[in-house]
């Protein structure tokens, strides 16, 4: 299952971003007026581009906002893009620039794909000189556009022109072939959610049958049945994390095991900074600090993984006095990255590929060992080499 392309719209004040949003969804969802800065915070529409992809429409406020509230706007806008798949650049005017020379800037810094789409066409088009100089700059598509004929399907054509040309990769890409068999071990326990499974084992059970393979779901406890009797064996083992120590000594060693947020790093994220970071966990002293990046917000309870499981664990391998630091979603982190000794990533299915990769690019780029939830917790339980093998094999 694939990430949803998030999408962000950008440009100054009162060239027509939220008006255009609304045009592609077909509904007044964003409110919109003459009054210069309407659009504060970035707010989020999800659209469904039939065959190419689910996106998420991002408005933001204008580039050009004014005075100390508008300052915070504009830095808001931008902090946003480093979240987003691509960028739609709106113009009005013929009109290109410094602001829009500071947000072409944001792009490729991220390097972002985007387009530049003239509003307004039809009171004024787009210049034959503005789009060839724009064309030349920087090789990107110019729609003409407006939102009082509100034709989308030249926008829409080459949105899906860039999402065709993003290399995206599945969770089970390269795992598994067509007809072999999954079985995904799924506790139910009091972090289960009501009545319903986790986004992850709903991914990863989408995905096999996007690869054509048979999947099995089942509890922990289910295991001595299932390898005692006479089913045909499974190709794949992939288990929920924080049972890998009950889950091992189940599953015969011939037959590959890993698990759901392993699976997701292998995806998404610095899976060789993972594998290199993991036996830092080795070199941990007393009261060093490790960060807890956790890519959701939730209720925590006295079983939660990442708050109290995976530090507990820790601290008993390590035999050290450890302080930990939880970040929930996109919150910003608060110390400087060289505060830790270890940054402990979730396996992120609440998060984009590109969100994930560039909230850990800084700890990288400052070389702070990161690792996984799944790794992690793999590593300390002994079995890192069995639960990361089947990638090795796969390269």
């Amino acid at each position: 299952m694939a990430d949803k392309i998030h999408i962000v719209i950008t440009g100054r004040r009162n060239t027509g971003k939220s008006s255009l949003i609304n045009c592609i969804l077909g509904q007044n969802k964003a409110i919109v007026s003459d009054i210069a800065g309407t659009t504060t915070d970035p707010v989020r529409k999800s659209y469904e581009l039939p065959g190419v992809a689910s996106l998420v429409l991002i408005d933001t406020a204008g580039i050009d906002d004014e005075g100390a509230i508008g300052t915070l706007r504009t830095r808001k806008t931008l902090e946003t893009i480093k979240e987003a798949d691509m960028a739609i650049l709106v113009v009005t005017n013929n009109r290109f620039g410094t602001h829009e020379e500071q947000l072409v800037r944001h792009f490729q810094t991220y390097e972002q794909p985007f387009l530049i789409l003239h509003n307004q066409s039809d009171l004024v088009p787009p210049s034959v000189a503005f789009c060839r100089e724009m064309r030349k700059r920087f090789h990107t598509d110019i729609i003409a556009f407006s939102t009082r004929q509100p034709d989308c399907s030249v926008l829409l054509d080459a949105i899906a022109r860039l999402i065709g040309a993003r290399k995206t990769t599945a969770p089970l890409d390269r795992l598994i072939t067509p007809g072999q068999r999954v079985m995904l071990v799924t506790p139910i326990d009091s972090e289960a959610p009501t009545d319903r499974m986790i986004l992850p084992q709903v991914q990863i059970l989408r995905d096999i049958l996007d690869h054509h393979g048979i999947g099995t779901v089942l509890q922990p406890e289910e295991l001595p049945a299932f390898f005692a009797g006479n089913s045909p064996k499974p190709d794949l083992v992939i288990t929920d994390s924080q049972v890998f120590g009950k889950v091992a000594p189940l599953v015969p060693e011939d037959i590959p095991l890993t698990s759901f947020s392993i699976i997701l790093a292998h995806q998404k994220g610095h899976f060789e900074k993972y594998l290199e970071g993991t036996p830092k966990i080795e070199a941990l002293k007393n009261n060093d600090r490790i960060l807890m990046l956790e890519s959701c917000s939730h209720h925590v309870s006295c079983e939660d993984i990442g708050r109290v499981k995976i530090p507990n664990l820790l601290r008993k391998y390590t035999g050290k006095q450890l302080s930990f630091d939880f970040v929930a979603g996109l919150d910003q982190i608060q110390r400087p990255f060289s505060d830790y000794a270890l940054i402990v990533q979730c396996g992120g299915c609440m998060v984009t590929s590109r969100q994930l990769y560039n909230r850990l690019q800084p700890a990288v780029d400052a070389q702070i060992p990161v690792t996984n939830y799944g790794m992690a917790i793999a590593y300390v339980q002994g079995i890192f080499k069995r639960a990361t093998q089947v990638f090795e094999n796969k390269k």
